[in-house]
């Protein structure tokens, strides 16, 4: 394996040796930086939150990704919605998330500070910030450069069922 293996995707590499390949503009084609505040707020939105854009295919040309940020204030939550076919990642960067999903929002589990959720294609849910004094803030990254939201308009259960979620290597302590 040659050095520059460990740093470039093999198919860089094969770019970077064709000889019919033109020569890539890095400098124009290479990494982005996409400054805090220069996120673009002109997104889908859903209801009872604040969505920005830092990485889609408007703003730098992704063609497989979208990022952003949410912020969801003090003892607020969201309309019920879902992303279509688009898989959806959460990671909390500050403050308590109650994300509540199902065809009537009945399960609901918690996460904190550097925690990540997930969330499939077409689960119907909902973003809670849990605390009463703290603004939610999250990064968001979901699995196509254009944002999908279809808010839902769904009767809720009045009391959901609370999930622990856990893989086959790592149990949840209240199971044996």
């Amino acid at each position: 394996m040659a050095a520059t293996d460990f740093f470039y995707p093999q198919t860089i590499n094969s770019a970077m040796s064709d000889p019919h390949q033109d020569q890539i503009d890095w400098r124009d084609n290479g990494v982005r930086v996409i400054k805090g505040d220069q996120l673009d707020t002109n997104t889908a939105q859903t209801p009872g939150m604040n969505r920005a854009a830092a990485i889609n295919a408007a703003r730098v040309g992704a063609q497989k990704i979208w990022a952003g940020t949410v912020t969801i204030h003090p003892n607020s939550k969201t309309g019920a919605h879902h992303h279509g076919a688009l898989e959806s990642v959460i990671y909390i960067v500050r403050g308590q998330a109650r994300m509540r999903w199902g065809e009537h929002l009945e399960f609901v589990a918690e996460a904190g500070p550097g925690d990540f959720i997930f969330v499939p294609p077409y689960v119907p849910h909902q973003e809670i910030n849990a605390s009463t004094d703290e603004p939610l803030e999250c990064v968001l990254v979901r699995s196509d450069n254009e944002a999908v939201v279809v808010n839902l308009n769904i009767d809720a259960v009045e009391t959901p069922e609370e999930v622990y979620w856990v893989d086959p290597i790592h149990k949840h302590p209240h199971d044996h």
